[in-house]
């Protein structure tokens, strides 16, 4: 019963990542989530309270794999400078990945103030991974700039989710960016 129950969960945060990655958080709805399982409204709720209990369920499970990728990105670098351009571009190679395109989604949304607040603490642990290699540059504030440095990769995902531009073009932006600062 309880593998039974796993799978079921497992389920609906697959349909609530596909309902995200395609329509925002206004297409995370029981009656959607309900719908795209084959499960009766009424069992959506034994598994989530509400919209926010299942958004903070998935920042739990996903955010952690995401930042794990990004996280081992780095580890094979060999240098400050190649560790932060794989943070750069780690994160903007995932744009595509529906997990990536939920927490995306999600961090847009309303939310509670719980799940806010979860998902401010996965950003910075992802922020934390950075300030290290920004020090050893020689950055005298490595927290700021590596807050700064994400607020890059916020706007170049942001790019590269609008389609507007070709997104090998805003990843090597978002690169030289992080790298040589506003320098040409």
């Amino acid at each position: 019963m309880a593998e039974h129950r796993t799978m079921q969960r497992g389920a609906l945060l697959d349909a609530a990542r596909s309902l995200l990655s395609e329509g925002g958080t206004e297409a995370l709805t029981f009656p959607a989530l309900a719908e795209r399982t084959g499960l009766a409204r009424s069992s959506v709720y034994e598994y989530f309270r509400s919209r926010a209990a299942v958004v903070e369920e998935l920042c739990a499970v996903d955010f952690p794999v995401w930042a794990a990728e990004v996280e081992a990105a780095m580890e094979r670098a060999d240098s400050p400078e190649a560790k932060i351009e794989a943070y750069v571009r780690r994160q903007l190679a995932l744009v595509g990945d529906r997990r990536h395109r939920a927490v995306v989604a999600i961090s847009a949304g309303e939310l509670d103030a719980g799940a806010r607040e979860k998902i401010r603490a996965a950003h910075g642990g992802l922020i934390a991974m950075v300030v290290e290699a920004l020090g050893d540059l020689g950055h005298e504030q490595p927290r700021l700039t590596a807050v700064l440095l994400q607020g890059v990769v916020d706007a170049a995902v942001r790019r590269i989710e609008l389609g507007a531009e070709d997104p090998a073009r805003v990843t090597e932006a978002a690169v030289a960016m992080a790298l040589r600062g506003a320098r040409p």
